[in-house]
């Protein structure tokens, strides 16, 4: 599949107030794309809209958004649609983690975390669909993580999420091959985000791994090139993801020689 030009296309992104969805935000627009912001967060949505008016005029504009709320899902995403007319890219950012053993961890922060990283992925992903299968085009980016491939301990809520996010994504895509809707997954290892300000309130996994911490920048503008060049996933970096395949084939091997390093929560 060729490269594709985003300048002029209408880009919608969960979690746009912070870490990754705030960068590509502001990389989008760079490159004349029209970013629609949605997040909780109403004041820091303000501050990155007007940023992005204040160096382009795009027109870029933001909802008040907290994804598990289906209702008001259905109603932001009627509003874009009467105001923009159209969506080319959902880039389904949204999402947050808690790293506890299970033992430990609170049943209501698991059911957020499914609230917010499946449901509200599928709900938005759910009404931008119709329109897109409408006008035969469109492309869907799911924002996974190399937990959804490769489980560790102290991310038992986490990761399940993060494999729910794939199984939907590619049962998804196969669904839509017939069509010109792209739908991709983002695997990402850890990434230097406020994210860990919840999911690593000790400090300790920070602190374990901050040397293979991938940067905001660098995931905002591989996840650029996806959109310019749809393919199914991107995995970063590359050799966490060979990790992966590693142990998918020869997993008793790999948890006995890595189990140690795996549990770095």
């Amino acid at each position: 599949m060729g490269k594709r030009d985003i300048a002029g296309k209408t880009v919608v992104i969960t979690g746009a107030s912070s870490g990754i969805g705030e960068k590509i935000a502001l990389k989008i627009a760079d490159r004349g794309a029209r970013p629609i912001l949605l997040a909780r967060s109403e004041a820091k949505l303000n501050n990155i809209c007007k940023e992005v008016n204040d160096k382009a005029n795009l027109n870029c504009i933001y909802f008040q958004l907290d994804v598990s709320k289906y209702e008001d899902v259905k109603m932001v995403f009627k509003q874009i649609y009467n105001e923009v007319g159209h969506i080319d890219i959902l880039l389904n950012n949204a999402g947050f983690g808690v790293f506890e053993s299970f033992s430990e961890a609170s049943f209501d922060d698991i059911e957020r975390m499914f609230a917010v990283n499946v449901l509200g992925l599928i709900a938005c992903t759910k009404e931008v669909l119709p329109a897109m299968l409408q006008q035969n085009r469109g492309h869907i980016i799911n924002i996974a993580s190399q937990a959804g491939k490769l489980a560790t301990p102290k991310s038992s809520g986490y990761s399940a999420t993060k494999h729910a996010v794939l199984g939907f994504t590619n049962s998804l895509r196969l669904e839509l091959v017939n069509t010109n809707i792209s739908v991709s997954a983002v695997n990402p290892g850890p990434i230097e985000t406020n994210f860990f300000n919840i999911a690593d309130k000790s400090g300790n996994y920070v602190k374990s791994v901050k040397q293979f911490m991938l940067s905001s920048d660098y995931v905002a503008d591989q996840v650029i090139k996806l959109m310019e060049t749809p393919k199914r996933e991107l995995n970063l970096p590359r050799w966490m993801h060979a990790g992966t395949i590693i142990h998918n084939l020869f997993p008793r091997f790999t948890e006995k020689i890595a189990g140690k390093w795996l549990n770095q929560k």
